[in-house]
């Protein structure tokens, strides 16, 4: 195996254990809650004016699948939607009270996850830091660049 595949094994290996470790405590924390219904209440905690398209584009999904999503946070009473007095034809989405409730109990939930991993965290330099993000952001936008192309030649196969 070369290094390139080492590194792509690493991350998803990674990822792996994170998700394995972190899974029993976020359900049971979290029942009645799949993992998109929890990242879109996140994504709807952290972002200003959040819309059905901008969703979509943070979770690589279409724009139906993300409104099911929606309509069944609504429908859970967890987000409600709204519109702008200057802009009646965009929706945008909001947390309800019980839907704050949730976001605060998932971001508890990472905190303590990242206090577990504080230890390894703590012996990486500056400069190593600096590395792992330079080639994240890079990785990303090569990613970013081959989903472009992608969404276009699916396009033209359609027009």
């Amino acid at each position: 195996m070369n290094k390139e595949e080492q590194v792509i094994m690493g991350f998803r290996d990674l990822f792996n254990k994170m998700v394995w470790l972190n899974k029993s405590k976020m359900e049971d924390s979290l029942k009645g809650y799949k993992s998109s219904e929890v990242h879109c209440i996140e994504y709807i905690g952290r972002n200003v004016d959040p819309n059905v398209t901008k969703l979509a584009e943070s979770f690589y999904m279409t724009n139906g699948a993300i409104s099911k999503l929606t309509k069944k946070l609504i429908k859970k009473g967890i987000i409600e939607s709204y519109q702008k007095p200057e802009n009646k034809k965009e929706i945008y989405f909001r947390l309800t009270e019980q839907g704050k409730i949730i976001y605060e109990i998932h971001e508890e939930l990472h905190n303590e996850f990242q206090e577990r991993d504080k230890a390894v965290f703590a012996q990486v330099t500056e400069e190593q830091f600096d590395s792992m993000l330079s080639f994240v952001e890079t990785y990303s936008r090569h990613l970013d660049a081959e989903i472009k192309k992608l969404s276009v030649d699916n396009k033209s196969e359609f027009e």
